[in-house]
């Protein structure tokens, strides 16, 4: 069997120190390459090719949610696997929203974090235990809350940009763009892009951009 690719991304040395020895153990897994934060990954990835990546949640420069949602911008097959400190439901829910596959905690037995990738290679999700409450359906009828880079799009959307001019300032493809707003659109309840500058403004979203309309 081709070994899983592995790529770590997290900005302590140690602790990717120690997922990475603790990964070459396994026969099945070849852990090709540690970045420091979630940039290193956006721009790295493509030449690394990996199958699975583990991302850590809080980096500078970029962080882990962001950067899982740029990934998938690029390559919505991206195999993204959370691992983070943070145990709490809310953390665990966000990741999921922002597409990773999977969310364990750091300090799981070594095995988990084996079965986790195994798990998501094949194309199904991967919970911690105790987190699988966290994706419970949202029953409130309240607004499902926007990813910061739904926010980025909205703002350039409300600004009066088009598809095409918002796909060459985030550097993506216009389908991308599209499907950002046909999901930002679905969140808000909000039918037209009128709807969305209206949002826009009363929320605050235009603020200090120097926006006329």
């Amino acid at each position: 069997m081709t070994p899983i690719r592995v790529l770590i991304v997290d900005d302590h040395p140690m602790v990717a120190d120690g997922i990475r020895a603790i990964l070459e153990s396994y026969d099945e897994i070849d852990v090709v390459g540690t970045l420091a934060n979630g940039q290193e990954a956006v721009d790295q990835v493509e030449m690394i090719a990996p199958d699975v990546v583990l991302m850590d949640l809080n980096m500078p420069q970029l962080g882990g949610l962001s950067a899982t949602e740029i990934l998938l911008e690029r390559n919505a097959d991206t195999r993204i696997l959370i691992l983070s400190m943070h145990d709490a439901p809310e953390y665990v829910s966000t990741a999921m929203r922002h597409g990773a596959r999977g969310y364990i905690l750091k300090d799981v037995p070594t095995e988990e974090i084996y079965t986790a990738i195994l798990t998501v290679m094949k194309g199904e999700t991967y919970l911690c235990t105790g987190a699988s409450g966290a994706l419970e359906p949202n029953t409130s009828g309240g607004e499902e809350i926007l990813t910061a880079r739904e926010q980025m799009i909205l703002l350039q959307l409300a600004q009066g940009k088009s598809n095409k001019a918002v796909a060459r300032e985030l550097d993506i493809s216009v389908h991308t763009v599209e499907t950002h707003r046909k999901n930002i659109k679905r969140k808000l309840g909000i039918n037209s892009t009128a709807g969305l500058t209206r949002y826009a403004l009363e929320h605050g979203v235009l603020q200090g951009t120097g926006a006329e309309f």
